[in-house]
């Protein structure tokens, strides 16, 4: 029985393979050299016999024989070779398809998550104490918006703030960063997005002034019950999370894993460098990625040798469209 404690890394076993292969192939050249100096002897061995006359004329039969024989086994060799490099072709693709298949998993995981997130700024919106922070004269509702936002953010641990703002983009309520109250974020991307589309918003991935932490805005309409506009609802997606789909990716020791946005820029990586500032669309894999196709590899030369590269394109899940991310995975050969 399997232990599930244990998680079996294909790439090795799949190196392992090739290795094997590696040492049949060198098995096999050492059977080709014996035929031919074989070959070579029994060339030797007729000439011999031809000038011995008659008298060598059983040496020559011999001579014949070892002749045919070292034929024979140079044959042999010559389809063994391409046996083995055949099962090393099948175990490069198999290797292949598995970095595309965990890119596309990852991708899809990544989607799921904000999916959700995605849900719930649009359900939140629509809280009684949320609206009520435009729909009332109460001089507690501020306040008691902040400790709404607060258990919400404590609840759900996926957030790193929760922030109500009015229609020209002061925040009016928060659950942690309460200091922030009464600053305007009208000159905020996310903010400007979600005026234009006036409807839920999704940033791309950015560094938030407010809370020095890499994060993605979900920020959605609040309309009272005749749909008129009275605020915004933002949420700030705490990115750590994504880590946690990254590192429980299947890839081997030597291999990697990228989150890559619409422009190759790496926004989630396993050592956590580079965010936002190295980008990859130098790669093959990455700009077919970014032109939308769902899910392919492609091998790749570098100067440390031939690299697998799987990929997969964000298809979103089910009302949340995706942000056009795209996801590598990496295995050297």
């Amino acid at each position: 029985m399997a232990n599930d404690n244990l998680a079996i890394d294909s790439s090795i076993l799949l190196s392992e393979l090739k290795d094997a292969n590696q040492e049949m192939g060198q098995v096999i050249d050492s059977i080709r050299q014996i035929a031919q100096h074989t070959n070579l002897l029994s060339l030797n061995s007729a000439i011999e016999a031809a000038r011995a006359g008659e008298a060598g004329r059983g040496f020559s039969v011999v001579a014949d024989e070892i002749k045919k024989l070292a034929t024979r086994s140079l044959t042999s060799t010559k389809e063994s070779t391409k046996i083995i490099e055949n099962i090393q072709s099948k175990a490069n693709e198999i290797m292949a398809v598995r970095t595309a298949d965990v890119a596309y998993d990852t991708i899809d995981k990544v989607d799921r998550n904000l999916f959700e997130r995605n849900c719930d700024a649009q359900a939140w919106a629509g809280f009684d104490k949320v609206k009520n922070c435009f729909c009332t004269t109460d001089v507690n509702r501020f306040s008691i918006t902040n400790v709404l936002l607060k258990k919400l953010v404590d609840i759900y641990e996926v957030y790193l703030d929760l922030y109500v703002l009015d229609t020209e983009g002061t925040i009016v309520a928060a659950g942690i960063h309460q200091e922030f109250i009464g600053q305007n974020m009208a000159d905020k991307g996310w903010f400007k997005d979600a005026k234009a589309a006036n409807a839920i918003s999704v940033s791309d991935l950015y560094l938030s002034s407010i809370d020095k932490s890499h994060t993605v805005a979900y920020t959605c309409p609040i309309r009272n019950d005749e749909g008129l506009l009275l605020g915004y609802f933002s949420t700030r997606f705490n990115w750590n999370f994504i880590y946690d789909i990254i590192e429980s990716a299947r890839i081997g020791k030597n291999g990697d894993i990228f989150i890559i946005n619409n422009a190759g820029y790496v926004i989630a990586c396993r050592n956590r460098q580079g965010i936002l500032s190295d980008n990859l669309k130098h790669l093959k894999a990455a700009q077919l990625a970014m032109k939308g196709e769902t899910y392919g590899y492609i091998f790749e030369k570098d100067t440390s040798g031939t690299k697998i590269y799987g990929y997969a394109h964000t298809r979103g899940y089910n009302a949340y469209q995706g942000k056009n991310w795209s996801a590598l995975v990496s295995e050297t050969l």
